[in-house]
C-alpha cells in the first residue's frame, strides 16, 4: 500500500524535550506551589524532575503521558482537589511556558517542506494540548507544511491509543496502512501499531534503540534523516 501521510509526535521528535520543557515545567511548578517549598519538592518528585540540573529524568511520566493522566498527581502533590478548573489552569500555564522556551530538534521546517515536496501529507499527533501544539508549530514556522494537528484534547483519545491517527486518516480519506507514525517513545509506536499504521522510531528523545525496536518497523537517529530514507524507498 502506497505511503501517503507522515505523522509526527512533537516533544522529543521535532521539539527538544528538555530544552523546551525543563524551564517550562520548573516555572509552572513554582507558580502553582507558590511559597510552599514542600509542595514544590513534591511536584518535582511526582514529575521526576531533577532540581539541580533543571531537567526531567528519563523515567518522568511527563515525557509520554497527556496532562489528563498526570494532572491528578499534581493535585495530590499540592494537596488540592482534582477538578476541571485545576486541570485547565495547569494546561494553560504549561502551554504558555513551553511556548516561551520551545526549541526545535534540527530543522523540522526543512524536513517537513521536503516531505511536502515529495507529495506526502504531514501531520502532528501529540499528547500535548491541541492549542499548545498549534502555538509551538506556529512559533517554529511549521504551519504552512502541516495538514493537521491533533492533541490529546481534540476528541480522539490519546496515545498509546490509535484514535488520533485514525482520526487523521478519516479526515483525509486514508487507510491506516497509508500512514506512518514517527515518534521517540513507545507510546508513539504502540499507537501506530494499534492503528495499523507504519511505525518509525527516532532516537532524539529519551528512549533508546532497545526500547523502541520491538515496536518499530525502522529506527532513525532523528527526523532529519527521514526525507532521504523515504526517497530511497524506505
Amino acid at each position: 500500500m502506497t505511503l501517503r501521510a507522515i505523522l509526527f509526535d512533537k516533544d522529543g521528535t521535532f521539539v527538544d524535550f528538555n530544552a523546551t520543557w525543563g524551564p517550562a515545567i520548573e516555572s509552572v511548578m513554582r507558580e502553582m506551589a507558590g511559597t510552599d517549598a514542600g509542595a514544590f519538592a513534591r511536584l518535582a518528585e511526582a514529575n521526576h524532575f531533577d532540581i539541580p540540573s533543571r531537567r526531567l529524568r528519563p523515567t518522568s511520566p511527563f515525557i509520554a503521558e497527556a496532562s489528563a493522566d498526570f494532572a491528578r498527581r499534581w493535585a495530590e502533590a499540592l494537596a488540592v482537589p482534582m477538578s476541571a478548573a485545576f486541570h485547565a489552569r495547569m494546561d494553560r500555564l504549561l502551554d504558555a511556558a513551553a511556548l516561551a522556551s520551545v526549541t526545535p530538534i534540527g530543522a523540522p521546517d526543512e524536513a517537513f517542506a521536503a516531505l511536502k515536496r515529495a507529495g506526502y501529507l504531514v501531520g502532528v499527533i501529540t499528547n500535548d494540548t491541541e492549542a499548545g501544539a498549534l502555538a509551538q508549530c506556529e512559533r517554529l514556522g511549521l504551519m504552512a507544511h502541516l495538514d493537521g494537528v491533533i492533541g490529546y484534547d481534540s476528541g480522539h483519545g490519546r496515545k498509546p491509543g490509535p484514535g488520533q491517527i485514525l482520526a487523521f486518516g478519516a479526515r483525509h480519506g486514508l487507510d491506516p496502512g497509508q500512514m506512518m507514525m514517527v515518534g521517540d517513545t513507545t507510546h508513539d509506536l504502540a499507537a501506530a501499531r494499534a492503528a495499523g499504521a507504519q511505525a518509525l522510531g527516532v532516537l532524539s528523545g529519551f528512549a533508546g534503540r532497545e526500547a523502541l525496536a520491538p515496536l518499530a518497523d525502522h529506527i532513525l537517529p532523528d527526523l532529519m534523516q527521514l526525507p532521504a530514507y523515504l526517497a530511497q524507498g524506505g
